[in-house]
């Protein structure tokens, strides 16, 4: 990288040098800057050619250098013979004004170390395009190795030749003497130029219609600088020292030779014999073959040949030669056109401007740029011209890449895009930048869109000419997607809906929605619901078309997937104000503006609308239903959670409570237990416990009921399982039986107290004392599930009583029949000696008084990890077998109306009665009835509930 950047720095500074030294001291360098080096020229290609610029006007400019140190090698007088050459030619030109000729800006300036003099801007001479790179500097420039001449610029070039011809013999009166691809210069638009009248003669009889010339002998002792090209000289100036006009045109025909012959002459000259040379091109001339001329264009191929001639009166003169078919290409006489531009007045500029897109595609690229652009630009300067300019220079634009659209266009667009004077030409520019608008915006920079070409879109938007307003809407939507967000949403919609608004024509007030509806895909879904959609309803007007127009920008809205229409704002603002539009009697007419609306009937225009309500209130229903719907399952889910823990907290409450009742009653043990004051108010009951004493094999079971009911303490609570329900464990024995066995125990030893069943989890089953109530001192420490299930009427054996009564509330003691639901009656896999037995007499301990049965642990299986069961599919379900076992079977006494409903006994009163007992019914243990399906009462309240 440093040695890089070495060698371009030892570049820059070699060059820098060379123009130091070759320019310094120079006068010319006091207007002018010089800069880089780019070609060279003139006689021997002697001059080098630099770019540079006035400085006074920062003009740009070519100037050409002759650095004395090229002849050092010549003796002092030879040296000035070459001064005086050098000097003669450039002071003849300066003389000269033509188009055809180079044009001097500066005159000659001579230094101690050079010449200088400075011209228009120059891109090459044609030695140097057509190979010849001598006084070139190093590296070769790129742009002129790599140039190349098309067929257009040959072809135009050598007529601009020919007319720098006729003018120097018909009007100066003057032979050239030494037109070689030296002496032509193509200046920076590519046009070739004459220049070299080093060797020039001018006539001595000007004023007579037949010319004569003096011409010099040739002298090969003189330095070649001060020698015209031989190659290019005709042979009458050496074999005959003569010369006259066609002696130039001579030279044009060995310049065309070389033009198609890659800089090649056509004869090679030896300068040490040079008699000798040309008498074998005079010989070779009168015999020249087409194959010579072969890679000549066959149009012109005969013409060269007749320049060629040995006779001069047969070779064609300048004016025939601007006049043969081959110079009649539709691209050069364009390009011949452009050159006389200025001798046209408007009404032929812009006839010519007219046709001319349909010429410019014929046109390479680079000849367009180069040489037709200029000219293009230069007429903006005339106000009245600018409309039949710009759409050929946009044309131009649309061939160029962005660099050199900003470069060679976008400087001369700027104040184009601001006129605004005459009005005519005006509303003109506006409709043709209209129809170029994603050309612009394609290529011009953000700022520059910014600063002008926007304001120009604005300026359109508020014209007073509907015909630019409409136009400008219909094309908005074409380029929209390339306006910036910000200028869009600030600048351009808001004007869009003051013509929309502010207008007195239907067809702009129409196209504006049109435009609006367009360009809805470029927006953000709240500046159209906040912005576009409430300005629907300022509209003044209701004709058909407006009304359609509003309709189409409404379902675009709904439909778009980026955008749609919130189901607040459907119900709140959009409904309301289509529904009412879409009864318009306005619908009924039909109107020109829209063909598709004038072939629409009344009908259609309403269904259009009813249609796009119908879709609307569609939507609207799913959204609000699903929005309800999962509202719904989330506070389902919140119950659940709730119930779940209100569940672990019961569980864990019950198992303290538990565990101490049982350490209490297993402390008295052999005592009188007194019963509380509130847990004889809770159960009704108020019997006074007896001092018993225990046989040694009730002590035994006694003791091991006391280990059991510690394990049963010393057990982590329950939680609900998050897997399947569990089957409910298989009863092996009968109820019944062990229930007698029981009784029968306890009369045989006379026991006062029963044996304490050990304590489950599963305490929230209801003592089985129904309809007869084995009561202990134990037992009336707890609360049956039933709230309160007492009862005076039962058996008395020695220090064993059972009291007779009624119940005061039905065996599930639930107010109402989906109470039934909570009730976890399926006994787990985790519940440690379960049995029937402790099943029966497993009492839960309530905490509160005259409070419902703690049912929470059936809401374990509708919690957040078990799916939902509802209360018609429980019904279906096949029931379980325990829980049937307490159920009075169907077309009992004891099963009523509804299962949850209160239980009649035989004497018409409340409670359970013999035949109500499932105990004294045994076969209902085998046959477990599902009692859910049996009520129709229930089964339409939860139709009712549920649907």
């Amino acid at each position: 990288m440093e040695s890089m950047l070495n060698k371009l720095k030892s570049t820059v500074t070699k060059v820098t040098a060379d123009v130091t030294s070759a320019v310094m001291g120079n006068p010319v360098t006091r207007e002018f800057d010089v800069g880089r080096h780019i070609a060279s020229g003139g006689s021997g290609l002697a001059w080098k050619i630099f770019n540079g610029t006035k400085k006074s006007t920062k003009q740009e400019v070519a100037v050409f250098v002759f650095d004395k140190k090229l002849i050092d090698k010549y003796q002092k007088f030879e040296k000035d013979q070459i001064i005086d050459s050098l000097k003669r030619g450039v002071q003849q030109l300066t003389r000269l004004r033509h188009p055809r000729l180079v044009t001097v800006q500066h005159p000659l300036e001579e230094s101690r170390d050079c010449l200088a003099f400075c011209t228009e801007p120059v891109f090459a001479s044609l030695a140097n395009v057509l190979g010849n790179w001598d006084n070139l500097p190093s590296p070769l420039p790129s742009d002129i190795k790599e140039y190349k001449l098309y067929d257009v610029e040959t072809k135009y070039g050598l007529l601009q030749v020919s007319e720098g011809l006729s003018f120097l013999h018909s009007s100066v009166k003057m032979v050239h003497g030494n037109l070689t691809p030296e002496n032509i210069i193509l200046n920076k638009s590519g046009a070739w130029k004459i220049m070299g009248f080093d060797f020039c003669i001018q006539s001595t009889n000007p004023s007579e219609q037949e010319l004569k010339f003096l011409c010099k002998e040739w002298d090969p002792n003189v330095p070649s600088l001060c020698l015209p090209n031989p190659e290019y000289l005709a042979p009458e100036y050496i074999l005959s020292v003569s010369c006259e006009t066609a002696s130039d045109m001579y030279s044009l025909g060995a310049v065309t030779y070389a033009v198609f012959n890659k800089g090649k002459p056509i004869f090679e000259i030896n300068k040490k014999d040079i008699y000798k040379s040309f008498s074998r091109q005079l010989d070779q001339l009168s015999r020249l073959s087409s194959t010579t001329l072969q890679n000549i264009p066959e149009e012109v191929r005969e013409h060269v040949k007749l320049l060629l001639n040995v006779a001069p009166a047969v070779r064609p003169d300048a004016d025939q030669m601007t006049k043969i078919p081959f110079f009649d290409d539709v691209g050069a006489v364009t390009l011949q056109y452009f050159d006389s531009l200025f001798q046209r007045d408007n009404l032929q500029k812009s006839q010519f401007f007219k046709g001319l897109p349909k010429v410019l595609p014929k046109l390479p690229k680079r000849v367009i740029v180069q040489r037709i652009l200029p000219y293009l630009t230069s007429e903006f300067v005339n106000p009245d011209m600018v409309p039949f300019v710009l759409p050929n220079v946009l044309l131009i634009a649309e061939e160029c890449t962005k660099e050199e659209y900003i470069k060679l266009i976008l400087p001369d667009l700027g104040p184009v895009f601001k006129q605004q004077e005459p009005i005519q030409a005006s509303n003109m520019i506006l409709l043709i930048f209209l129809q170029k608008m994603d050309l612009l915006l394609t290529k011009t920079p953000p700022d520059e869109i910014k600063n002008s070409v926007l304001p120009m879109v604005y300026r359109a938007l508020e014209a007073p000419s509907i015909q630019i307003q409409e136009l400008c809407l219909n094309i908005i939507p074409t380029f929209a997607n390339l306006i910036d967000y910000p200028s869009m949403k600030n600048a351009l919609i808001p004007r869009i809906k003051n013509a929309c608004l502010q207008t007195s024509s239907l067809a702009v007030r129409v196209n504006s929605l049109v435009c609006l509806g367009k360009i809805l895909e470029y927006l953000d879904k709240w500046f159209v619901l906040d912005d576009i959609l409430p300005f629907l309803q300022q509209i003044p007007s209701k004709e058909p078309a407006v009304l359609m127009g509003i309709l189409g920008i409404y379902k675009c809205t709904f439909t778009h997937k980026k955008l749609g229409i919130t189901k607040e704002q459907l119900a709140g603002k959009v409904l309301p104000h289509l529904i009412p539009l879409s009864i318009e009697n306005n619908l009924n007419f039909n109107q020109s503006i829209s063909g598709l609306l004038a072939r629409m009937s009344a009908l259609e225009k309403f269904n259009s609308f009813i249609s796009v309500i119908k879709d609307m209130l569609s939507r609207l229903e799913v959204e609000h239903k699903t929005k309800l719907e999962q509202l719904h399952i989330m506070q389902e889910q919140q119950k659940s959670l709730d119930i779940t823990n209100q569940m672990n907290v019961s569980e864990e409450t019950k198992s303290n409570s538990t565990g101490n009742q049982i350490d209490k009653m297993f402390n008295n043990t052999g005592n009188d237990v007194p019963t509380s004051g509130s847990d004889s108010k809770e159960n009704g009951l108020s019997s006074k416990q007896k001092k018993v004493s225990l046989t040694l094999e009730e002590k035994q079971k006694l003791a091991k009921e006391q280990e059991q009911a510690q394990k049963l303490k010393n057990q982590q609570p329950l939680k609900p399982q998050s897997h399947a329900i569990i089957a409910p464990v298989k009863q092996t024995k009968d109820l019944t039986d062990t229930l007698i066995d029981n009784m029968s125990s306890l009369t045989s030893h006379s026991i006062s107290k029963p044996k304490v069943a050990s304590s489950s989890s599963f305490s929230s089953v209801p003592s089985m004392g129904v309809g007869m109530g084995f009561l202990s001192p134990v037992d009336s420490t707890k609360r049956n599930i039933a709230n309160g299930l007492n009862t005076n009427m039962g058996f008395q054996t020695s220090g064993f009583s059972l009291g007779a009564g009624t119940t005061n509330q039905n065996f599930f003691s639930s107010p109402t029949a989906t109470g039934m639901a909570k009730m976890n009656m399926v006994p787990t896999a985790n519940m440690p000696n379960y049995s029937p037995v402790s099943a029966t007499s497993g009492i839960s301990q309530p905490t509160q008084h005259n409070r419902s049965p703690d049912l929470s642990a059936l809401d374990s299986l509708f919690g957040p990890q078990k799916p939902k069961v509802s209360m018609n599919q429980l019904s279906q379900q096949k029931p379980n077998q325990w829980l049937t076992q307490f159920v009075p079977p169907q077309g009992s006494p004891g099963a009523s109306s509804s299962v949850l409903g209160p239980q009649m006994n035989t004497l018409g009163q409340p409670g359970f009665g013999m035949q109500g007992n499932p105990f004294f019914n045994p076969q209902n243990f085998a046959q477990p009835t599902n009692t859910m399906t049996n009520s129709s009462s229930a089964s339409n309240d939860l139709k009712d509930l549920f649907g």
